[in-house]
Formats: structure tokens, C-alpha cells, sequence
């Protein structure tokens, strides 16, 4: 059923729609800049984002005095899981080949979503979905072709990032039903706090340090916190709100352009013909995979935090 609910644009709208994908595409430069691991480095992303969130979510749960339903709660706490894997594969991708190529692959989430419904809720999809996937997949293996040619850590980084994009469709589909129970500021401070718990863990178990860092990168995580985790987030919701998601939902699909931009300005990455024919039919193909499989994937934007 197409919607029938009237949107009144603005410029402020399609200002936050702008400045959160911005806000949200500066993630895998922070990291690059940080003198960090990536694992770290999202570590405090996401305690600095809980931090920062924690007086919303405690003033709406007092204010309520409402108890949270446990089965929102457990889905909450596997996406929050689900999301610190991706995070971590993610992140280390960007540490060992740049800030494009994982990011690119990390947003074939998509791919995964589409493919865990078919599987686990038995939803059918038309062919363009069909299509789309597998001209992303084409896509994502020529890039990790050429990849794999340069070196073996710059392939192993880009791996990582398809990997990421794995747990991230697992984070999108535990969020469509964590989202059935809970509302957006409950799930999302949840979830960022399980994810920032996990990540501390695999601190712990990786052995790297915890402190120790320059003040340039405590203010690199800090502002991962501030402008990644909080404010890329609420510019997003906020125009979910304002614009229609077929407005909205095409224009995420550009973020990995935006980051190869932004990373080819600021951090003088370059790309090779293949590399930029291979990020060509992966976005093309997550696009049919949008539009073959719309009500999911426009349900499971208006859940996450992309990159």
C-alpha cells in the first residue's frame, strides 16, 4: 500500500538530511586520523554515544514510569551485539585499507537483509531484487580482486568490511522486531550501550590499550561520539520525520560516494578504474535490492546508524 501521509518540506529538513549524512560519513576518517586501533576507536564511539544519550533515555523511562518489555529488551541486546561485530571488522578495515573500500562494502548490509528475510520470515521478493544482488555481488568480488592484487593486508581490509556488512544486516533484522516493542530512543540507547560493552571486551581479549592516547585522539573519539553516534543519527530520524522515505532511503544509498569523495580530498586515496567500476554495480545493485525489497529495507533504515 503506497503512503498517503502528507510531507511539508523545508530547507531545514533537507539542511539535516545533508548535514547527517555528512555527520555520518566523517566516521571512517575519524578513525584513520585517530591513533588508535579500530576496535578502540569504536569503542569510545559508541561509550561516548551512550553517555551522551543516557539523560534522554533516563528522563523518558522516569518520566513514563513505564517497564520496558524484556523481548525488546533481548532484541535490543542482540542488535547491540550484532552491531559491535560489524564495528569491529568495519573499523579495522578502514585501519588497514583506507576509508572507501570498506565502507562500500560495509553497506551491502542491504544484500544480507534482504536475503536473512527470505530465509528466516519467509518474505518474497521480485526479481529486481534478484537482479540487484547479484550485480552487487559482482561488484563487491572485482573489487575484492584488485584489492586482494595490491597487497594482502589492503585485501584482508577490505574483507573485513564485507564481513562487517554480514553482522550489520544481522543488527538491521534484530532491530525490525527489537522495534516492534520498544520505541526509537529506548532501542537505540540500549543497543549502543550492549555494542559499547561487547567492543570493551574485545579490547580486553585483543590486549590493546585502554588509555595512554594523545589528546588529539581522545578528541577524535569524543567527536565520534558527539557527531557519529548522536548527531548523524537525530539529523536522520529527524528528516525521516519531514521527507519521504523515497527521498530519504536513495540518498543514504550515496553515502559510500561520499566517504570516497571526502577520502580521496582529505586523505588523498585513490582509486582504480576496476575499484571504481566495481563500487559502480554495488551501489547500482543495492539500489534494485531497495527497490525489489521496499517495505523491509525502508523499515530498517529508520533503525540504524550507517558506517
Amino acid at each position: 500500500m503506497l503512503s498517503t501521509r502528507k510531507y511539508k518540506s523545508s530547507p531545514i529538513a533537507y539542511v539535516a538530511l545533508v548535514t547527517g549524512i555528512l555527520s555520518i560519513g566523517m566516521s571512517p576518517l575519524l578513525i584513520r586520523w585517530a591513533d588508535a586501533s579500530g576496535v578502540v576507536s569504536s569503542l569510545y564511539r559508541m561509550a561516548f554515544g551512550s553517555i551522551f544519550l543516557s539523560w534522554l533515555f533516563l528522563y523518558r523511562i522516569l518520566k513514563k514510569r513505564t517497564k520496558l518489555p524484556k523481548k525488546g529488551i533481548l532484541f535490543a541486546v542482540a542488535g547491540g551485539f550484532f552491531f559491535s561485530v560489524d564495528l569491529a571488522f568495519w573499523s579495522t578495515g578502514v585501519v588497514l585499507s583506507g576509508a572507501a573500500i570498506p565502507t562500500l562494502l560495509g553497506n551491502t548490509a542491504p544484500l544480507w537483509v534482504g536475503l536473512g528475510s527470505w530465509i528466516v520470515f519467509r518474505e518474497d521478493h521480485p526479481k529486481k531484487f534478484w537482479i540487484g544482488l547479484i550485480t552487487a555481488l559482482l561488484g563487491a568480488g572485482l573489487v575484492l580482486s584488485i584489492d586482494m592484487e595490491k597487497s594482502p593486508e589492503f585485501g584482508l581490509g577490505s574483507l573485513f568490511g564485507a564481513l562487517a556488512a554480514l553482522f550489520y544486516g544481522a543488527f538491521y533484522l534484530a532491530s525490525q522486531r527489537g522495534r516492534e516493542h520498544l520505541d526509537t530512543i529506548n532501542y537505540f540507547w540500549i543497543s549502543t550501550s550492549t555494542s559499547a560493552i561487547f567492543l570493551f571486551l574485545y579490547t580486553i581479549l585483543l590486549g590493546e590499550p585502554l588509555v595512554g592516547y594523545n589528546q588529539k585522539t581522545w578528541i577524535l573519539f569524543f567527536l565520534m561520539g558527539l557527531i557519529v553516534q548522536v548527531l548523524g543519527w537525530l539529523f536522520i530520524t529527524f528528516t525521516q520525520g519531514h521527507l519521504p522515505a523515497a527521498l530519504v532511503s536513495p540518498t543514504m544509498l550515496g553515502q559510500p560516494v561520499i566517504v570516497a569523495i571526502l577520502a580521496w580530498l582529505l586523505l588523498h586515496e585513490r582509486f582504480s578504474i576496476g575499484q571504481v567500476i566495481g563500487g559502480s554495480m554495488v551501489i547500482l545493485g543495492i539500489f534494485l535490492v531497495h527497490y525489489g525489497n521496499g517495505n523491509t529495507l525502508q523499515e530498517s533504515k529508520k533503525r540504524m546508524i550507517v558506517g
